[in-house]
């Protein structure tokens, strides 16, 4: 008998950014990859699947999107989910968090999350699982500390599931591993499908030269920046080029901080990493917030698009100025506080506008492959594999597929949710 072939259904992240959601299935056994959620006023979760047919689940990453449905695995069983120990680590929190501004909308709660933070099977990077008749691996995804992608075998079959990638080294992590050997189907996300980065070096040397342009003068630098990952990022970008100031840390970034510090072998450099936690002031209360917000330095603060956290209260005190600078330095999505403050100078905090005095910029440290790491990434991928574009608005997904298509001479497919492939 012939043995059933590899099966590949979508349940998120098809033609969007955002809850993904992916099960792979052999003969006996199904493995899901990921079950994230779309955070809207209302928390969308992908396409749903009987508990009782997965097997095991395979989660990249720590971020919502990717991380944010699996306690709906845990409500009557225990379910083994998959994964790096940091992830798990940046995950508990993170999931808390949504349970407590969400709950309302949502069927678990704190029970079923510590089910599955008891259900976790701590994986390094290039160590080999087997669920069933499955085996599978994880390699790093260059994306966020802990962040893996997962080359998955059965029936003679080889997979990779990108997750969330960068194939960029930055100063925190080292770029992705993509030496994934002859692959049969690869799923790859197009999140900046359309879009070139500059190279990092430059970005870095923007960032600084406006950063020191501010504080020589006096000036308090405000850089809203997510907790997990790019908060961190900057502290090294700082320390990396020798930031001769003040540097403080508030927020939910300071609880990543611990968490990653028990972690720091994740890190490219986990030297130049301990020095830049080291030497940053961690906030610690009101008095402290004041009191940091009125001295020449460089605060880095999580809302990264200033939709509350301790950077809504700085910028109510940094904004005032012109002397001071506000630098973003994460995407900013439509009708968020930060991209109404890159957009007109202004940003809704607490309900009140806020004219904005200091000078505000942008700066592209994304944590994403852009557009030509992609195609390279493409372009390098050996064997004769379907590539399935994922994670990414339609129209990015689509113009991807078709350069794939036209100018790599491989089969690609742009997937809609609820359809399933045969590797």
């Amino acid at each position: 008998m012939k043995p059933i072939p590899m099966k590949i259904k979508f349940l998120g992240s098809a033609r969007e950014v955002g809850r993904a959601g992916i099960a792979v299935k052999s003969e006996k056994n199904q493995l899901l990859l990921d079950y994230g959620v779309m955070l809207d006023d209302e928390p969308g979760f992908p396409m749903h699947i009987p508990p009782k047919e997965v097997d095991g689940i395979i989660l990249t990453h720590s971020h919502l999107d990717h991380s944010g449905g699996i306690p709906l695995f845990h409500i009557q069983d225990k379910k083994p989910v998959y994964g790096t120990q940091l992830t798990f680590d940046l995950a508990k929190p993170l999931i808390s968090d949504f349970i407590r501004l969400s709950g309302y909308y949502l069927s678990f709660e704190f029970l079923e999350l510590q089910t599955m933070m008891r259900s976790c099977v701590h994986l390094d990077f290039r160590k080999e699982q087997t669920v069933g008749d499955m085996k599978f691996q994880l390699l790093n995804s260059g994306h966020l500390p802990g962040g893996a992608q997962a080359l998955i075998e059965t029936d003679g079959k080889r997979m990779v599931y990108t997750g969330d990638y960068n194939a960029t080294d930055t100063q925190l992590l080292s770029g992705a591993d993509q030496d994934y050997g002859e692959l049969d189907a690869i799923i790859i996300e197009s999140t900046y499908a359309s879009e070139v980065h500059p190279p990092r070096k430059e970005i870095e040397k923007d960032f600084m030269d406006h950063v020191n342009g501010v504080v020589e003068k006096g000036g308090t630098v405000l850089i809203p920046a997510f907790s997990v990952g790019r908060s961190q990022e900057i502290a090294c970008v700082l320390a990396a080029n020798h930031f001769e100031y003040p540097v403080a840390m508030d927020g939910m970034a300071r609880e990543a901080n611990r968490i990653m510090m028990n972690h720091a072998s994740y890190m490219r450099d986990p030297k130049l990493f301990m020095k830049a936690l080291h030497s940053a002031a961690w906030a610690d209360g009101w008095r402290d917030r004041r009191k940091i917000a009125g001295k020449p330095g460089a605060i880095i603060s999580p809302a990264g698009m200033l939709k509350g956290g301790p950077a809504a209260f700085y910028i109510q005190k940094i904004g005032k100025k012109s002397k001071n600078g506000v630098f973003l330095v994460g995407y900013q999505i439509p009708g968020t506080p930060g991209r109404e403050l890159l957009d007109t100078g202004k940003c809704i905090i607490d309900g009140k506008v806020q004219n904005v005095k200091a000078q505000v910029k942008r700066f592209d440290f994304s944590s994403h492959s852009g557009a030509n790491e992609l195609k390279d990434a493409v372009k390098k991928l050996k064997g004769n594999p379907t590539v399935y574009v994922v994670h990414g608005e339609e129209a990015n997904c689509e113009m991807f597929a078709e350069w794939i298509k036209t100018e790599v001479g491989l089969k690609a497919v742009v997937p809609r949710a609820g359809e399933a492939f045969t590797v």
